[in-house]
């Protein structure tokens, strides 16, 4: 020991300080179809994550779905219910209802041209407008996050990014990071080839952008606030967010990636754009479970399952017997859980976060089905997980 001071493995164990910054970024989800299984998981992920480095640092949790809605997969949604369906009322609709409407777009296979989109990118940029169907998945969406527990990061409000979206072109411009052929007919890309990355289109030739110019001009000003940026998202998205990584890196970030595989549903991985999702929905998942489970054990369940059980991986399909595997030893952890442990909080959190400010959600949620350890305590899992 050094006079007098805690052993250096305790030493190690010691949280940061609390002054430190750390922004989770996690991919956004259109609100144009139910939650998933693919989406509760990236959401349950984020929310550990988020709840249990709060403990150590200070956090922002930044989902902005107005954010994206600029993109054309949004717009052109919107654009197509009012052709097809008309001034509808969709107060009342499920979220299955309006995905099999998204699942229509898809498979009509129209894109609309930038003429028809323009009147709502501009309703989005100067009047945070939301069309009423993608209000009314947000507004179902909410609720599930209460059901769940889950920390609401501003589903419903309105989250400009902090950029328009030429101070963003120009800002990658003035690192020579961008090449923009607008003025001779063509598009605008992130250019990355210095760092041995290809070029990536972020706009295109009508100034339309697509998700990854969004998400730019939501986090490059976020960047130089934050001593660590975490971005979490799907594998099959591991191009665009090395360049992002690379981006932020560029205007002065300290960035982590969290890759997170898909659920596959009977072996296969499926995209909620074709509609495969009946019975497997965050609203089935979540009604079922209520029946039989209270609140408690149903948040706790969910997270073991979707964290522990499933890994950051995709080899494992969902499965409804192994889900209620995890709401029944949810139930055991709660009712045999310690009043007190003689370690601080911040100090059990600060064993699952690597050399990184954020708790990895994995390590800490495997650590409590681990065999021949004792129950956690009441306050771990109301902190984190309830």
């Amino acid at each position: 020991m050094r006079d007098g001071s805690r052993p250096a493995e305790a030493e190690a164990l010691s949280p940061p300080s609390l002054g430190r910054r750390v922004l989770l970024a996690p991919i956004t989800v259109t609100p144009s179809k139910p939650l998933t299984p693919s989406h509760l998981k990236g959401l349950l992920w984020t929310d550990v994550m988020y709840r249990a480095t709060a403990q150590l640092a200070d956090v922002t949790y930044r989902y902005s779905p107005t954010t994206y809605h600029r993109t054309e997969q949004t717009l052109g949604f919107w654009e197509y219910l009012d052709r097809t369906v008309g001034d509808a009322d969709y107060s009342g609709l499920s979220e299955e209802r309006i995905g099999e409407m998204y699942v229509g777009f898809r498979t009509e296979g129209r894109r609309a041209d930038a003429a028809a989109l323009r009147p709502y990118a501009d309703a989005v940029e100067l009047h945070g407008w939301v069309h009423p169907a993608s209000a009314r998945v947000l507004e179902l969406w909410a609720a599930h996050y209460k059901q769940l527990g889950m920390h609401d990061p501003g589903l419903l409000a309105h989250q400009p990014p902090g950029l328009g979206l030429e101070e963003v072109v120009d800002r990658l411009g003035s690192l020579g990071m961008c090449l923009d052929l607008r003025s001779y007919g063509g598009p605008v890309f992130l250019d990355a080839t210095r760092h041995g990355l290809p070029l990536r289109q972020i706009v295109d030739a009508q100034s339309r952008p697509n998700y990854l110019a969004c998400a730019l001009r939501e986090l490059v000003p976020l960047a130089p606030q934050f001593d660590e940026i975490v971005l979490l998202y799907d594998r099959e998205l591991e191009p665009d967010y090395l360049l992002l990584e690379r981006t932020l890196s560029a205007f002065g970030a300290t960035v982590r990636r969290v890759t997170l595989g898909r659920v596959p549903i009977d072996g296969q991985i499926r995209s909620a754009r074709h509609g495969d999702w009946h019975g497997h929905t965050a609203a089935a998942l979540l009604g079922g479970a209520a029946a039989e489970y209270d609140e408690e054990v149903l948040r706790l369940g969910m997270r073991l399952y979707f964290i522990a059980v499933l890994g950051p991986g995709q080899q494992q399909s969902f499965g409804h017997d192994v889900l209620r595997q995890s709401l029944t030893r949810a139930a055991r952890l709660l009712s045999g859980g310690r009043d007190t442990d003689p370690a601080p909080l911040p100090e059990v959190m600060a064993r699952h976060r690597g050399d990184h400010l954020y708790v990895n959600p994995y390590r800490l949620t495997s650590s409590l089905l681990a065999k021949r350890r004792p129950a956690p305590t009441h306050g771990l899992l109301t902190a984190v997980y309830l």
